[in-house]
C-alpha cells in the first residue's frame, strides 16, 4: 500500500524558497516514478515535475523548469521539490502522486497517468 503525505507547504514572499516533501507511509516506493502536480483555485491539476525510481531522470513543466529541482532519497522513503525564485503564480496546493509502472524516457504529464496520490500542501506566494 502506497500512502503518500506532502509537508513543507507554506506562505513566502515573491522571488523566497520552499521545499516540499512527499512521504510515504507505507510500503517502500523505491521502484516507482513519483510526480509533483500543483492546482490553483478555480483551475485545472496541472503537471509540475516527475522523477523515476532512480532519481537519473528527471522531467519538468516549462514554467518551472530551472526553477524547481525534484529528487528522492529513497532509503528515506520521500520526494522532494525545492522550489525557488517563487512567484505568485506558483501559488496552489501541490499534489505528490506515484505511478507504479513506467517506461524509462516517457513523460507522465497527466493526472489520470498515476495510481496514488497524496492530500496535498498549500504554497502561497504572496508578491
Amino acid at each position: 500500500q502506497v500512502q503518500l503525505v506532502e509537508s513543507g507547504g507554506g506562505l513566502v514572499q515573491a522571488g523566497g524558497s520552499l521545499r516540499l516533501s512527499c512521504a510515504n507511509s507505507g510500503r517502500t516506493f523505491s521502484t516507482y516514478l513519483v510526480g509533483w502536480f500543483r492546482q490553483a483555485p478555480g483551475k485545472e491539476r496541472e503537471f509540475v515535475a516527475q522523477i523515476n525510481w532512480s532519481g537519473s531522470s528527471t522531467y519538468y513543466e516549462a514554467s518551472v523548469k530551472g526553477r524547481f529541482t525534484i529528487s528522492r532519497d529513497n532509503a528515506k522513503n520521500t520526494v522532494y521539490l525545492q522550489m525557488n525564485s517563487l512567484k505568485p503564480e506558483d501559488t496552489a496546493v501541490y499534489y505528490c502522486a506515484v505511478r507504479r509502472r513506467s517506461i524509462r524516457g516517457e513523460s507522465y504529464s497527466r493526472s489520470v497517468d498515476y495510481d496514488y496520490w497524496g492530500q496535498g500542501t498549500q504554497v502561497t506566494v504572496s508578491s
